[in-house]
């Protein structure tokens, strides 16, 4: 059997960040990816798909400058984002949290990312393995002298052995489920408490090519639309890449009925629809409500089908579920979308997936877990908390009440200082007073609670050896 000292399930953000940080360490490391294809990559890869945009305090957490990348992996910089509901609008220059990037932030190039960071752990010593399907791992606790503590079992019927697993199989978590639920009394599994339908998401995404006067107006910022399509913290975006091309997506929960909203109500929704309408439908709501007066979308917005994943179209899953703790006493650490970094609110999370993953690689490399779920709250714990709160604050929002938050956004932002801060909200109204003073009362309250498992809920006896 092959033995390593790190073993990693997954090769995206989290598990290269692992590797790397395992193996520039001295760990001897290895990443298992079971591969899938890519429209705009030449050979298998991870399944990268997300929105692709890093802000300035995020390049911080993730604690790798944008200059690092090669050529082609930043797309666009950033200096604003907009946030347009169905009648308002605003507009953020600054997020006011301290950076050591100078810009607003920058898109990327996901899978021209992926594979810089596969070099990046390759460069360091780990190895890389694609067509690698985990289809389980047996875990020994009372392991002892050259016997593994744990074995992934490959589709392949290999197997490998390794003193420490970091599970970073993505929101999915097609391994990370199966293995925590050994470690979880019976009636709290991991399977039903992570996956559950009321609060997951799914993603949807194109690559067109648009006109020129509509890049220009977007090449430097990122848009997002709220209140237009129905459901807890759903909303479609554009964010610009190259050569005049824009991913158009949205996010949206899944399971919706349809029969629950007021059709009249949103602007994505049409008096005949019988059923919530798929993403695609809905991007083209969306480009003709925009453009639709000046353009012809499916001529003057060409789809471009070598990029994405496959005919210029992306769909992925979000996990929206709150972030949780590891089994770290048996030598596991669960990081990036696997444990629930990811959020629905402000879509993607490579930021926290590279940072987790490295706080778990450095660790396992010296040989103890241990501090692994204190370290992970220290680095993310605030970034994690500001997305539960505001996706709590606004889960039950209607086109009203987001028509209300974005004026009364507005004008707080236009009472900014010379440092981006606001200046005393109640100069800014009513409802912008109510907005920061709701915020900070929520998060004092999510802060006490946002761990989804914690680490006191799992269960060593016996556990992982069936």
């Amino acid at each position: 059997m092959e033995r390593v000292d790190v073993a990693i399930v997954g090769g995206g953000p989290g598990g290269t960040a692992a590797a790397h940080a395992a193996a520039s360490a001295g760990a001897d490391a290895l990443v298992l990816e079971k591969g899938v294809p890519r429209a705009d990559r030449e050979f298998l890869g991870p399944d990268s798909t997300d929105a692709a945009g890093i802000l300035d305090y995020w390049v911080d957490i993730m604690g790798i400058h944008p200059d690092e990348f090669d050529e082609g992996v930043v797309q666009r910089e950033l200096n604003r984002a907009e946030f347009r509901g169905p009648d308002e609008a605003t507009t953020l220059y600054h997020t006011g949290i301290d950076s050591s990037y100078d810009n607003f932030g920058y898109t990327f190039h996901r899978a021209r990312f992926d594979d810089w960071m596969r070099e990046r752990a390759e460069d360091a010593g780990a190895e890389y393995r694609v067509n690698a399907s985990v289809r389980d791992v047996r875990t020994d606790l009372d392991a002892a002298g050259e016997d593994p503590q744990h074995v992934v079992e490959l589709a392949s019927g290999d197997e490998v052995g390794a003193d420490f697993l970091v599970l970073a199989d993505g929101p999915q978590r097609t391994v990370t489920n199966r293995v925590l639920d050994r470690y979880l009394p019976d009636g709290a599994k991991a399977s039903e408490r992570l996956a559950s339908r009321d609060a997951n998401h799914i993603a949807y995404q194109e690559y067109r090519r648009v006109p020129e006067e509509v890049f220009e107006e977007v090449n430097d910022a990122i848009v997002f639309w709220w209140g237009v399509i129905p459901g807890e913290t759903a909303y479609p975006w554009i964010f610009p890449n190259q050569d005049r091309v824009c991913r158009i997506g949205l996010t949206m929960p899944i399971g919706l009925d349809i029969e629950e909203f007021d059709r009249d109500a949103y602007e994505l929704l049409e008096a005949d629809d019988d059923s919530i309408p798929t993403g695609s439908a809905y991007i083209r709501r969306l480009l003709e409500w925009q453009y639709g007066d000046e353009y012809d979308i499916e001529e003057d917005f060409p789809l471009v089908e070598d990029a994405g994943k496959r005919g210029g179209t992306e769909t992925y899953s979000i996990s929206s579920t709150r972030p949780i703790d590891s089994p770290t006493e048996a030598g596991i650490a669960v990081v990036g979308g696997a444990m629930g970094t990811t959020s629905a609110f402000h879509e993607g999370g490579d930021h926290v997936a590279v940072r987790t993953g490295a706080i778990a690689g450095e660790l396992a490399a010296a040989g103890d877990l241990g501090a692994y779920n204190r370290r992970w709250k220290e680095a993310i714990g605030d970034e994690v908390v500001r997305n539960v709160t505001m996706a709590d604050m606004v889960g039950d929002y209607d086109p009203d009440d987001w028509n209300r938050i974005i004026g009364a956004a507005d004008a707080m932002l236009t009472r900014k200082d010379d440092d981006g801060l606001l200046n005393h909200p109640y100069r800014s109204g009513w409802e912008s007073a109510k907005l920061l003073l709701g915020y900070k009362w929520n998060k004092r309250t999510t802060k006490r609670n946002y761990v989804g498992i914690e680490a006191d809920e799992y269960e060593y006896g016996g556990a992982g050896d069936d």
